[in-house]
Formats: C-alpha cells, structure tokens, sequence
C-alpha cells in the first residue's frame, strides 16, 4: 500500500509530502498533508481546535530577525506540513519504488569565479576578523545548474541516490511542496529536544577524500591541523552559548568524533544539557549553527550580509519535526539545511560554504566549496562517485576485516589528545551552585552582542551567584548602580570607536561604575575599556587571537586561558602598576591579561571559553577580589 504512494505522489503536482531516512534507521518516514506557512516561530501551529498536532517545518535564514539579527528578508516561507498521515516504508522497498533513471544537468558551475570567492575570503580576513569583528565567518556561494526533467520525478531520483551512495548523515530527506523543493543529506543535527533533554551537534574541519578515498595517513594529517582543531573548538563555544540560554545545567560536552560521509570527513562534538522551554523557543534561541554563521553570532549575521552576493533562502536554516510527546508537549528534532539541492523552477542550487578563520587560506577555502558541492553532487551521480574510506585493523594483515577510520587506534588516540587542551568544567557534571563560594549574592551581567555572556552567567550560578543578562541597549543606569556585580561583557569592534553606540554605552558604564568605587568585573571588550579609562594605551594586536589558547601570569599565578580578541591594552614590559591598578602583563611585550584595584577586576581572555582550562579558578579569584 505504501509503495503505491509514492508513486502516487510523485505523479500528484498538487500533493505534499516530506521523505526521511535517520541515521541508523531502516525505514523511510512519509509524512504527507497540507500546507500551512507561517510569520514566526512562535505561530507553528502545534496544536489546533485543541488538538495536538505533528508538524513539519522549514526554517528559513531570514527567521533570524526573530532575534534581533540582520539578514536580507528574501521572502522564503516558514513553511509548515501539518502531518496527516505518517508512514514508515522499509528502505529496501523504498529503492525498489523510487524512479532510478539519471537526471541530466547542464550549464552547471558556480555563481561566483574561484578568483572572486577567494577575493571575498580575503576580504573578510582582513576587514572583519582583522577589526575585531569575530572569531570565525561561513561565507556561501552556489553551485547552479539547469534541470531539464519533471521536478519531482527528480528529487525522489536524488532522494533514492542518497540512500544508495551517501553515508553518515542524520537525515537523508526529500521535501517536495507547491514552489519549493529540497533534497539533502544532512550530517549535522543543530539541536534535538526529547523528554526534556536538548542536544546539539557541532561540526567543523572539514577533509576531503583524496582520489580513490582517504587513507590512515592523510585523515591524520588532517587531524594534526591546527586550524582545523581551532576552527571546531570556536564552534563548540558558539553553541555552548546558547546551550547556556535555554538549559539550567548548561551543557555539557562529549567527544570528539568523526563524521565520515562518502566524500567528506569532520571532526564534531555532542552537547547535551536540560530545559523545559517550549521547542519553539529552544529553536528560536538557538538560530542559527555557527558552523554555517559565524561567531559571535550577531555579528555573522552583519558580516554575511555585507559579503554574500545574494540572499540565503533556507540554506543554515533548519528542518525541524515537531512530535506529540507522552506529556501533552512535543519533542523536536532539527538537522541544519546544508548538503542540499534546492529545485526550482528548472534550476538546481547547492549552496556551499567555508569558515574563515584569522589564518584561513583563501584558496584553500576555494577548495573546501568544492569539496563540500561534491560531496552532495557526487551522492547524486551528477559527477563521478569516489569509493568508501577504509582501514584494516592490522596492517600487517591485509585479509583482516576493514574497520572505518574512526576506529584506528592512532586516530582515536589523536582525536582524544584534543579534550587536554579544554576546561574540565564543560566536560565534568556541574553542581547547582547552592553552595558556591558567592552564595547569597547577586550579579547584573551586562551583553555587548556577545552571547558569551550566558556562559559568563552560567558560570557565575555555579559560584553560586544570582546572575542576570541585560542587553547593552536596555540596561538602565538605576539598573547598574543598584547592582551588588557588575559583570561587563565581552563584544566585537574596536574599543575606542567611540562613536558606536555599544562602545559609548559601554565605556559609560564601565567608567561611571568605576569611579562610583562599587564591585566590577570587566570582560574582553569592556577590559579593554577600563584599561583605557585608567590611561593604559590601547593597539590592534599584530595577528588577531581569535580562538587562541595561552598559558598567561594572572596575578601571581599562571593560567591557561582562552582569547578572542583583536585590540589589547599595552604597558610597557616590567610595568605592575598603573595608577591605583595593578597590572598583570606579559613580561615580554606588555600585553595586559588582567587589571585589578579598589573594588575592581578585569581580564583579557574568556575565562567562559572551553579552552580557558583554569578559567573558573580565575574567575573565583577575579569576583572575590572585586567584591572585596
């Protein structure tokens, strides 16, 4: 009976209907309806006339004005199926009933030259991560080409060529609506909510597969990288920011491991935290993966507008499966839209991109564009199919039976090495913080659109304070002067543009705050800020420690910290007081690290950070000592 379906909707052009392959799974999900298209994410019809419903949604990029984030509103729906009917199909019966025949592409190529893309890489470095604007950017642009087939006959080909070719993605899908059509093989879920756990997966460091596939040598090549290991642990910062904001407990990370895809191999990390927040809101929170934005997330959002050529439509947005749950809620699981053709209107597209961090090759990211379309246009059989990566478990036994890469000894052992380098915090269960050090006390921590702050707070609970976020724009002075902590946050840009709005409001209340003698704290940005406001010069580092791990002197005691910043504040080498404020700077160039004096604290680095291995024993020392 199933079988008949799909053919029947294949041939329907009225008909809607969704197609799903998880990971693991041995069936395909066909989820058939109408079509409901919504404003926000808050309007996802969850229930209706009383009755709790399944839906499915795509979440397009430009949703992410929902949080206040720039993106070019290119019209793309959030479009929701309201499940109807939900069917499972063994995979085996789906390949026999989903059409095989070769769909042709022509004029195929991609919308932006090598040269151009590798201009716009260059561009970003230097404009954007060299003026302190963020850590790390994904940058798209998209492969194209001409269809000359029925549209929907065409997914379901691609959607059965995925299944037949593709391996490791967490959805394999196909989406077939009135105007829109997706087919992907997504590797990454950007967050998952089931019985009141959320998840969520970030993927970065990206290695394509040699001709003939990849080998022992060449993966741990890839492995030994150094920026691609920088390049993922920023990720992880990124979404345990926001695992921070809809989780009580935080977050907590697993791993590493590998992602293999037939193509593809990446490095990833699983985190899991608790929350009773509506999926909607645990969504909206979460929008979008910086593994397809950047970090800070905000300002990605400006960065891609300023540099993309044109607008996103679903791509870094998200498919998301809202399920009834046993409570009367629902759960909701959510892969990230990439590894996607897109079809319309005879032309395919699959867009692609590179993060670009401070020591990013321009064509070196050329190439992981390449990469990436591959590995979905050769799943699709539009270019030739490399063959599966392998091993043998011994290598002085060649008959042995061939194990995946990720299963080497040597390999797991290099993967492992990585959690050394990063805070036992994140990785080990954490306290309720009821009996903290600074239990009974309170904090007013203030956001200059860098949401490491709810990491800050979180860590700052755990101490055992009371700790709230207020935005830099909302704050009100009655707000900061009532505070027992005034905790000011980190943010891009440079410090001493004074004519942005956040900085002046920043250096307003980090100076007011100061001056009235009352307990500070000040973080990254704001550091930089007070040091001016004590006379201490202020200079663009040389190369820009974005995602950078240092073991620096913090008062007496050496620490290994996590930075992300551009600007410093600079003494001269020897220098230990400035002022009422002792100075903690490098002995060599006069970088400062920390600054600390009657009722005040500051710091450099993001004690928050993964790679701040001893940032919680600093931040206790830094509270303590401002609040006297």
């Amino acid at each position: 009976m199933t079988e008949p379906l799909l053919a029947a909707l294949a041939d329907d052009p009225d008909a809607s209907f969704v197609l799903i392959a998880r990971d693991g799974a041995q069936t395909v999900e066909i989820l058939t309806g109408q079509i409901h298209d919504v404003d926000l994410l808050g309007d996802i019809p969850l229930t209706r006339d009383g009755i709790v419903r399944e839906v499915f949604a795509m979440v397009p990029y430009r949703q992410v004005r929902e949080r206040g984030f720039d993106a070019v509103d290119d019209g793309t729906p959030l479009r929701c199926l309201m499940v109807d009917d939900h069917r499972h199909l063994p995979i085996r019966e789906a390949l026999a009933a989903l059409p095989a025949e070769p769909v042709p592409l022509t004029d195929a190529g991609f919308d932006i030259s090598d040269d151009d893309y590798a201009e716009i890489v260059t561009r970003v470095i230097s404009d954007e991560i060299g003026r302190g604007e963020g850590a790390n950017f994904v940058i798209r642009r998209d492969y194209t080409a001409t269809v000359d087939a029925d549209e929907r006959r065409a997914a379901l080909t691609w959607f059965r060529a995925l299944l037949e070719h593709e391996r490791g993605a967490y959805w394999t899908f196909a989406v077939v609506t009135p105007g829109y059509i997706a087919v992907g093989a997504s590797p990454e879920a950007h967050v998952v909510a089931r019985d009141g756990i959320v998840t969520m997966n970030p993927i970065s460091g990206t290695f394509r597969h040699p001709a003939g596939g990849a080998t022992k040598e060449t993966l741990i090549g890839f492995l030994s990288s150094t920026k691609e290991t920088e390049e993922l642990f920023m990720v992880v910062d990124e979404e345990l920011k926001m695992m921070s904001a809809v989780c009580s407990d935080g977050g907590r990370i697993t791993g590493p491991h590998l992602k293999q895809m037939s193509r593809l191999t990446h490095t990833e990390y699983m985190l899991r935290g608790r929350s009773r927040l509506d999926p909607r809101d645990i969504l909206r929170e979460t929008m979008f993966a910086p593994t397809v934005t950047g970090s800070p997330m905000q300002n990605a959002c400006a960065v891609i507008r300023r540099h993309e050529t044109s607008p996103r439509g679903y791509y870094s947005g998200v498919a998301a499966l809202f399920t009834p749950n046993i409570e009367g809620g629902h759960d909701v699981d959510a892969p990230i839209l990439i590894r996607t053709v897109y079809l319309e209107n005879g032309r395919l597209r699959v867009p692609v991109g590179a993060t670009l961090v401070r020591h990013s090759d321009p064509y070196g990211e050329v190439s992981e564009t390449h990469g990436k379309a591959a590995g979905v246009l050769g799943a699709i059989g539009a270019i030739p199919r490399d063959t599966v990566a392998e091993t043998t478990a011994d290598p002085d036994q060649p008959d042995a039976a061939p194990v995946t890469l990720a299963d080497d000894p040597e390999v797991a052992e290099l993967l492992a090495s990585r959690n050394s380098r990063l805070a036992e915090f994140w990785i080990n269960p954490q306290g309720d913080g009821a009996s903290g050090p600074f239990a009974g006390r309170s904090a007013l921590v203030i956001d200059a659109e860098d949401r490491f702050t709810t990491m800050l707070a979180h860590q700052l609970r755990h101490l055992g304070l009371d700790a709230r976020i207020v935005p830099w724009s909302e704050v009100q002075d009655a707000d900061v002067n009532a505070a027992e902590l005034v905790v000011a946050g980190p943010g891009p840009g440079d410090p001493r543009d004074v004519v942005s709005p956040r900085i002046s409001r920043m250096r307003e209340i980090v100076t007011r705050r100061n001056h009235q003698g009352r307990p500070l704290l000040a973080v990254c940005l704001s550091h930089q800020i007070l040091a001016d406001s004590l006379g201490i010069d202020l200079v663009p580092l040389s190369s820009p420690h974005q995602g950078l791990q240092k073991t620096v002197p913090i008062f007496g005691e050496d620490a290994s910290i996590g930075f992300y910043n551009t600007f410093t504040a600079r003494v001269a080498p020897g220098t230990e007081r400035v002022g009422a404020a002792a100075v903690s700077a490098d002995p060599v160039t006069g970088d400062v690290y920390a600054l600390r004096g009657e009722r005040f604290a500051s710091v450099q680095g993001h004690l928050e950070s993964i790679l701040s291995r001893d940032g919680i024993r600093t931040l206790e020392r830094l509270i303590a000592h401002a609040l006297g």
